[in-house]
């Protein structure tokens, strides 16, 4: 359970769901953990469930001053930041026709300009790392079209080409980003309600620990050839119409 010993991560939107997952698994391989979020109560609390080798810094993506202070406070508590991973994200549902622009700009806002302002924050402390890992949330929606999520369509798949020139930008300084693309995630904010999943190759909904071991993987140096990236997971969702299962 050492796979990212003497290595410090900072996580947004990770008081949460899978974003607090992410910070679990990435402090259960050793890591150092800062966890952003607007939500400071669960931030703390989740902060003081891990233990010493975790910190909360209050933060709200769309503010790039409050990224640049999460990005000290990885520095000032412990010492560098090697990890960056850009998960907050948010939702917004209606047809395209009926779609309002505030509803877009929150969600481009957050979604994609959010990471934008994360990967310009951290870049010098990455650089200054020499084996830095930048893994970005992206989505099923980040490689296919869905109806009534406009804004969220438009969001991930900017965040594929966000990724790719950061790649290319940050690569002469060792340092790596990829996508990660969940398809339909078992989260608390689902418990309890049902999604058929016959049109998915395993035909099962993902669990959060799932993805967050392929974050894992991301931030370790067992992917030091990979970026640019988008890794999958998804239950072969991305594949095709599967069969109903018999």
């Amino acid at each position: 359970m050492n796979r990212l010993t003497d290595k410090v991560a900072l996580i947004s939107g990770a008081a949460r769901g899978l974003g607090a997952e992410f910070a679990r698994e990435l402090a259960a391989e050793g890591a150092c953990v800062v966890i952003g979020d607007v939500l400071d109560e669960d931030g703390s609390q989740l902060a003081e469930d891990i233990g010493p080798s975790a910190r909360f810094v209050h933060l709200d993506v769309r503010n790039y001053d409050e990224w640049s202070g999460a990005v000290k406070e990885a520095e000032r508590e412990f010492g560098r930041l090697d990890i960056l991973v850009n998960n907050a994200g948010v939702v917004r549902s209606a047809p395209i026709d009926e779609h309002t622009l505030d509803d877009w700009n929150l969600v481009i806002d957050i979604n994609l300009t959010g990471s934008f302002h994360g990967i310009r924050a951290a870049a010098t402390a990455l650089k200054a790392s020499g084996r830095g890992s930048i893994i970005n949330i992206s989505s099923d929606a980040g490689l296919q079209g869905y109806g009534g999520i406009t804004g969220y369509n438009a969001s991930k798949f900017g965040l594929r080409g966000l990724t790719k020139s950061a790649a290319i930008d940050l690569g002469p300084y060792n340092v790596r980003v990829n996508t990660v693309h969940p398809g339909l995630i078992s989260t608390p904010l689902l418990q309890g309600m049902k999604f058929p999943q016959d049109h998915v190759a395993l035909h099962r909904m993902g669990e959060m620990s799932e993805i967050a071991k392929l974050v894992v993987f991301l931030a370790s140096d067992e992917s030091s050839f990979s970026t640019g990236a988008e890794f999958v997971a998804d239950g072969g969702e991305s594949a095709g119409l599967a069969h109903a299962a018999s």
